[in-house]
């Protein structure tokens, strides 16, 4: 009885209705705190492992991703039932739990964030909370405004993070990061309104959800009964494969093998966040009005596949410059995908199949990693125990001996060839096969009851400002 009262109280405390302003602020807050610490955390890194710096990366983040895809489709489903509010506190909590610890107990640190992937899903919560909020033709603008706020939140929190460590220690950057992940906390619980309508919501914590619904396994398994929705998942997974390697990385990549200076690294990280802001919001937008969603996912993959191959072949600083003005570009593909995937999807089942959506993402910030070290390593491409914000000291003629300076990109570039291949059979106009797609009946639907089955929901729970908009 205490935990009802409890998230009653968490749903009261909000100011306003919810809007797509409200997710933004969530997301920006909170990869704002963790890019502050990207160099505090190789730094920490290789002192608590000095040796096999890169294989302890990848243990880490494998543990971590492995735990966010066994628990995303539980915090989806659970969400659809419980409201969204609730869970993006939670997952915002334990996703930057482990941020103070940095300092104060290495060690615990990375266990922390190692289990802390059992709450990493904010991004599916958010989804679902934006899906909540806004209408169909209007949604893959709004998930465009939330992918690109990731994006502005990593434009200058690196570079930044970098300073202050530089001028006053890791110490500082750890306590702002600190600071900026309780402010977010605090806006979820007195800002941010809950986008489920009460209608749609369960009043009780009485009614249970089934292992069915909590086991990412037998999701998958239903997903597979629908070929569209199976298209999309097994899409996101070989091209985020890469991607998520990439992340693990590229910055060290571009400091040791191409040489790239601090500052170099600095701008070339806010010039791809500035691209990315521009391409997930106008470029999105008229993209997915003129030549429609499912060609949107299609183009931003031959962007991808482009960009990591001039990644694998360059050796050279503009190549990497040029490559990155492609990387963001290719950045429209999640959320086209996250659009396509919301619109065979009942509104009360959007938590869960996102979720679902976002633990395929999580297994690949496990297994990419892991990936790109293994084939650095059988390449003798050396990671090793280097601050990416120092220059390679390797000569510029040994690197020129080298064929293909980086060949994780290249074995990237084939996943996402095979994506390619995969994402061409995505039907445009999709006639569900299971319970998790609704069919769009183009005639007035009966009184009290939308054309997906679920009980009208009144203007005030849409945001209407995304209405027909190209931001």
């Amino acid at each position: 009885m205490k935990n009802i009262m409890l998230i009653k109280h968490i749903r009261q405390r909000s100011v306003g209705r919810a809007k797509v302003a409200h997710a933004v602020v969530v997301i920006f807050m909170e990869f704002f705190a963790w890019g502050l610490l990207t160099t505090p955390m190789l730094t920490v890194l290789h002192e608590t492992f000095p040796q096999h710096t890169f294989l302890m990366n990848g243990l880490i983040q494998g543990v971590k991703g492995f735990l966010s895809f066994m628990s995303a489709p539980l915090i989806g489903a659970l969400s659809d039932v419980w409201g969204r509010k609730s869970f993006l506190l939670l997952t915002v909590f334990f996703t930057c739990a482990p941020i103070p610890l940095m300092r104060l107990s290495p060690w615990w640190f990375f266990a922390l964030m190692s289990v802390s992937g059992l709450f990493s899903v904010t991004f599916s919560v958010i989804f679902a909370y934006v899906a909540d909020i806004t209408e169909e033709n209007e949604r893959s603008t709004a998930y465009g405004l939330v992918s690109a706020t990731f994006a502005a939140s990593l434009v200058t929190s690196p570079a930044i993070g970098a300073f202050l460590s530089f001028q006053y220690g890791d110490s500082l950057v750890v306590l702002l990061a600190t600071i900026i992940a309780v402010a977010d906390i605090l806006f979820i619980l007195l800002v941010v309104p809950e986008s489920l309508p009460d209608k749609m919501r369960l009043s009780s914590w009485g009614l249970p959800i089934s292992w069915e619904q909590a086991d990412p396994f037998a999701s998958l398994r239903k997903v597979g009964k629908d070929s569209t929705v199976l298209l999309i998942c097994v899409t996101v997974f070989l091209s985020y494969l890469p991607e998520a390697g990439q992340y693990s990385s590229f910055f060290l990549y571009l400091g040791q093998v191409i040489n790239f200076s601090s500052g170099a690294i600095a701008g070339f990280i806010a010039m791809v966040g500035i691209l990315s802001i521009v391409a997930q919001t106008l470029l999105l937008s008229v993209l997915m009005k003129k030549i429609g969603n499912k060609n949107t996912v299609l183009l931003g993959l031959g962007f991808q596949l482009f960009q990591l191959a001039w990644y694998g072949f360059g050796s050279e600083p503009w190549m990497m410059w040029a490559a990155g003005a492609v990387a963001a570009v290719s950045s429209i593909t999640f959320p086209a995908v996250s659009a396509l995937v919301s619109r065979c999807t009942d509104r009360d089942q959007q938590g869960a199949v996102q979720g679902m959506i976002t633990g395929i993402r999580g297994l690949c910030n496990g297994l990419g990693p892991a990936m790109f070290g293994f084939i650095f390593f059988l390449f003798n491409v050396e990671l090793k125990e280097m601050s990416p914000m120092q220059p390679n000291p390797v000569s510029p003629d040994t690197e020129e001996k080298r064929v293909i300076p980086g060949p994780p990109f290249l074995f990237g570039a084939c996943t996402v060839i095979l994506a390619l291949l995969v994402a061409v059979f995505i039907p445009v106009q999709h006639v569900p096969a299971v319970k998790t797609c609704s069919t769009r009946v183009m005639t007035e639907p009966a009184s009290g009851v939308t054309e997906n089955g679920s009980v009208p929901v009144s203007d005030e729970d849409n945001e209407p400002l995304l209405q027909d908009s190209s931001l």
